[in-house]
This record gives C-alpha cells, sequence and structure tokens, in this order.
C-alpha cells in the first residue's frame, strides 16, 4: 500500500512535467521529505477512501436541490459517526463471529446539551426505538439518535446514558449534583444474515467511538456504522444520505436525511420509474444461515431540519417517509420495522424546566416545500445507500452482492430515464 501509494504520488508530480531534483544536505532535511511524502500518502488515502459514486454520479435522474454536501450534514450542526467492526470469516461461531456490524450517531446540535423539538412515526412496528415514548410526551429529543443492529440495542443506550454522564451532557434535577435521568433514541435493524448478531460484538466503546468521531460534511455510506451488515431490495444496503434546500419567502432552508435501509423484494425495486429488480434478477444473495425471508426487515430514517417547527408540525414531517421509501418499492410488510424520527435545530435553548420560554415556528400552510423534500431525501438516501455498498461476504460465507453499476445504467438507458 505505502509503495503504490508513492508511486501514484510520483506519477501525479510528472504529469505536471515538474523535475524534482532532490539534494539531502543532511539527515534532517532527509528526514523533512519523507516526513512530507508520508502525509502526502495519508491526505491522498483519506481522500481517495472519502470518495464514493452516488446515485446522480450514476446518472439516476433525481429531483430537487441538494445542499453542500447532499447529506443529513448539510443542516447546520448536525454531526455524524460511524464505528464499523468486520473481523473474521468462515463458518458460524457464535461468540467469535465473523462480525459484520456496527454503529451509526447523529448528533443533532453536536456536543452540547441542547434538546431540538422532535416528532416520530412508525408505518410498522416489528421493530424497535428506544425513548419515542418520552419524545412523543414531552416534545424534545434531549441528546443523540444511535442506530444499531436488533441485539445490540440495550448496550448502545447503556453506552449513551455513560458518555452523557462523562461528558456532563445532561441537565441536573433540583440543582442537585449528577441527579439526571436520559432515555436515549436507539433505532435498530437486523444484519444476521451476514453478522454473529448472537455473539454480541457491539460493545459500549463501540457506541462512544461513533459518538466521538461523529463530524461534520461528507460521511461515508453503504456498508458502514449501523449499517454495516444490512441488505436492501435484495443488494447490498446500508448507510445513506441526502439532503434539499428550500426557499420559503427569500429565506434559505435545509432538510436533511438519513437512512438504514435493510428491507424490501428484489421484484420491487424501482429506481425513477424503472423496475430494476425485475430486470436485474441474478446476483440474489446466497444465505444458507440467518435466512431472509424475501421482504422482511426494517428501514430506519432520520429527518433533520433548520426550519423551526412545532412537535406535532415534525410529526407530520416525518410522516411523509413511506412515500419516498415506496418510490424505491417499499410497502411496510409485515415483517418490517420502518421507524422514523425528525427533528428541528431552529429554537436554541428553547428546553427549561422552570422558565417561560419564546419560539418561533412555520404555519402549517407553509409546510408543503418541507412534506415534498423529505419525500425526494428520502428517496434519495435510500439509493445512495445501494449505489455505495459494496459485495459483503458474512458469516458462513453468505453473500449479498452490490447493485452494479453498470447494468443499472443500462437499464436506465433501456427505459430512457439516464441522465448522461
Amino acid at each position: 500500500m505505502f509503495w503504490r501509494s508513492l508511486r501514484k504520488i510520483l506519477t501525479l508530480l510528472l504529469r505536471r512535467r515538474r523535475v524534482i531534483l532532490i539534494c539531502f544536505y543532511n539527515m534532517t532535511q532527509f528526514m523533512k521529505f519523507f516526513i512530507s511524502i508520508f502525509l502526502n500518502i495519508l491526505f491522498y488515502n483519506h481522500l481517495h477512501a472519502q470518495t464514493t459514486i452516488r446515485a446522480r454520479d450514476i446518472g439516476i435522474p433525481l429531483n430537487g436541490i441538494t445542499g453542500e454536501f447532499n447529506s443529513i450534514t448539510d443542516v447546520k450542526g448536525v454531526l455524524v459517526g460511524h464505528e464499523t467492526i468486520i473481523k473474521g470469516d468462515g463458518k458460524l461461531v457464535i461468540g467469535k463471529g465473523p462480525v459484520r456490524t456496527g454503529v451509526t450517531a447523529i448528533l443533532p446540535r453536536g456536543k452540547v446539551f441542547d434538546p431540538v423539538f422532535s416528532g416520530w412515526y412508525s408505518l410498522n412496528g416489528n421493530g424497535e426505538m428506544t425513548g419515542t415514548t418520552w419524545v412523543e410526551e414531552s416534545g424534545f429529543l434531549e441528546g443523540p439518535i444511535l442506530i444499531t443492529n436488533t441485539h445490540s440495542v440495550g448496550i448502545v443506550r447503556d453506552a449513551v446514558i455513560e458518555w452523557q454522564y462523562n461528558n456532563k451532557l445532561f441537565k441536573t434535577l433540583y440543582d442537585i449534583k449528577d441527579l439526571f435521568w436520559s432515555l436515549p433514541v436507539v433505532g435498530e435493524t437486523y444484519d444476521g444474515s451476514l453478522n454473529d448478531i448472537n455473539g454480541f460484538h457491539v460493545k459500549k466503546e463501540h457506541a462512544i467511538k461513533a459518538l466521538e468521531n461523529a463530524q461534520g460534511g461528507i460521511i461515508l455510506e453503504g456498508g458502514v456504522g449501523g449499517g454495516t451488515g444490512m441488505i436492501c431490495h435484495g443488494f447490498k444496503g446500508g448507510i445513506g444520505t441526502s439532503s434539499r434546500k428550500i426557499n420559503l419567502d427569500g429565506k434559505n432552508y435545509t432538510l436533511g436525511v438519513l437512512v438504514q435501509a435493510n428491507y424490501g423484494n428484489r421484484n420491487d425495486l424501482t429506481i425513477s420509474g424503472v423496475p430494476v429488480g425485475k430486470e436485474i434478477q441474478d446476483l440474489k444473495p446466497k444465505i444458507t444461515y440467518g435466512e431472509k425471508t424475501d421482504g422482511l426487515g426494517s428501514i430506519i430514517v432520520v429527518v433533520a431540519t433548520d426550519a423551526p417547527f412545532l412537535p406535532n408540525q415534525l410529526k407530520r414531517i416525518v410522516r411523509r417517509v413511506p412515500i419516498g421509501i415506496s418510490r424505491v418499492g417499499g410497502y411496510g410488510s409485515n415483517g418490517s420495522g420502518d421507524i422514523f424520527i425528525s427533528f428541528s435545530t431552529a429554537n436554541i435553548k428553547a428546553f427549561d424546566r422552570e422558565n417561560e420560554k419564546s419560539i418561533t415556528f412555520l404555519p402549517n400552510d407553509e409546510m408543503n416545500p418541507f412534506f415534498i423534500a423529505t419525500v425526494q431525501a428520502t428517496e434519495e438516501a435510500i439509493l445512495n445507500a445501494l449505489i455505495s455498498a459494496k459485495t459483503m461476504i458474512g458469516i458462513n460465507d453468505n453473500v449479498v452482492y452490490e447493485l452494479p453499476h453498470d447494468r443499472l445504467k443500462k437499464v436506465l438507458k433501456k427505459y430512457n430515464r439516464l441522465n448522461e
């Protein structure tokens, strides 16, 4: 890897037709040169690692204007972190692996305690998202949102409380030091077709790393974090994100979506109105253990906006998520856990247990652009998860294939739906 990267850097320099004459006057100059090359290699590899193909790169026609990164992190203050756990190959040995799982964290206002207005909705409740009864009751989301696999919800929830306590990200009760309570929001989807899910490999430290690693800007998609072992419409799925810019009476707002996609039948897969799943009938998952019945699975969706909305309005927004899912071919099957949560980063410091607060919010008659943005960004986030994900081999050599980009483009072109 080192020499391959070095060769690429030197090739780039030579392409600029620069002749480099290096004279080492002493060992100090040699070390400076070596360190410079090493740092350039790190930068090159980091840049290469961040460069992934997404739905718009393929030529999929999509509506709406995206934010700078086409990500939930386009909403100012929102951070996303992943912790991916991949180890071992071959036959399943419960407790040892192979392991294909992880944790994803979404922090609404970064690493500060400042609860946000929130609403949630379940299309089909064969799944879990802890803490949502208090979100419904109070109208506030009081911490981060984490997503993991089905059997790791408990330990991730406990890790969030520990992280909040250690970082003093809470408001004490009755002004008594360290007296607080927390009901973290943790969602899940099932990754047992590729992962040793009953080996309980997600530990507290993995959830804490996801929280600590959270950042803005470009985020990784596909088989990473909580989405590591996920399957979507019979192809490799996982994490995806997208955003939309909204101009309302001269004011600019942003709405972003992040999904953990692990649902759907192959035959139902639809991209820009094209029956892609019916057109690509091979490359179906090869699963011999923990077999995933077609149509089972789940999808967790997080919607963020910087527009000022009340909790009931945020619930109205998040109830539009299923329309975006349906445009890709999802319908909320009996075995699916389709659970969605939204929040607004407006109204800073609206949370208070004692004092009267003044807040702002948009009228209901101005909500239609946000409904449309939610549908569009949800659809594109799912597509980005599918396009970014790579073929994965898991327990017992089970294989889930990536959606082949070249064949997808041919299918879209066949139906005159490819942007070239």
